[in-house]
């Protein structure tokens, strides 16, 4: 299994990268197996340098916030006008409660538009898995101001956790255990940002890495342009026994590696 950082600025897309979005791939009877973790706003142009959007098997959204989903409309664009033969089957995107009602209301000008001619909706719950191709996909509720989720993804006997947009919160440890990577958010900063319930900083994605045992790589991400990552990385650096790792946009990495 191998992920690809689309996008990793957090909140809003960056200078030097658009929103939330990883490609993960692996292969499996034959040929290549393509999702998206979120589709943030300005992460369909980068995804196109990394395959040809059309291709995804499918897209699987954290929770409903623009900049974890707002490309979903631009997505629709490329499914029902591009030239070309059109897909055989709907793109099927799985997403919390609303997720269609939510996209089809970003689409709309006058009124909401349906997507529903090009992609399926699918609602995902708590620890309710579900399988596209390889990858065994299992969501995690996670403490964020809307429903979200954590995304647990298992596939080639490889782990990958992705916290979404979260606090720290008990869940983590289920999320994050034995996993080979762990993709964690890293919005706020120790010493500034002492809201509750948004956003974790980098001492306490290092808290919840060590406390859910067994993880192997730890990655921070979602990290805004009005951060200094060096602060970040620093913060976590000062709990987690390893190496700290930065997500960089157009960066691919091998989980077997």
């Amino acid at each position: 299994m191998k992920v690809s950082v689309v996008g990793c600025s957090g909140s809003a897309p960056g200078p030097q990268s658009p929103a939330s979005c990883y490609l993960v791939q692996a292969q499996h009877e034959g040929r290549q197996w393509s999702i998206v973790l979120d589709l943030g706003n300005g992460s369909l142009g980068p995804l196109q340098s990394f395959l040809d959007p059309r291709a995804l098997d499918a897209v699987v959204l954290s929770h409903l916030h623009p900049d974890h989903c707002l490309d979903v409309c631009s997505l629709y664009v490329v499914l029902n006008y591009a030239p070309g033969q059109p897909r055989a089957q709907r793109l099927p995107v799985y997403a919390p409660a609303g997720g269609a009602e939510r996209l089809g209301r970003a689409y709309g000008v006058e009124g909401p538009e349906s997507l529903g001619s090009r992609m399926s909706f699918n609602v995902i719950s708590a620890r309710e898995s579900f399988a596209v191709g390889p990858f065994q996909i299992t969501p995690i509720p996670v403490y964020h101001p809307v429903e979200a989720y954590g995304l647990r993804v298992e596939a080639d006997g490889q782990v990958l956790a992705y916290t979404g947009d979260t606090d720290y919160c008990p869940q983590l440890a289920e999320l994050c255990a034995g996993a080979d990577l762990v993709l964690a958010d890293c919005a706020f900063v120790d010493g500034r940002d002492e809201a509750k319930g948004i956003h974790m900083s980098g001492s306490k994605v290092a808290r919840a890495a060590i406390e859910a045992g067994g993880v192997r790589r730890l990655m921070l991400t979602h990290i805004p342009a009005w951060n200094d990552p060096q602060i970040c990385h620093d913060q976590a650096a000062q709990v987690w026994p390893g190496e700290v790792e930065l997500a960089v946009a157009g960066a691919v990495y091998d989980l077997a590696q």
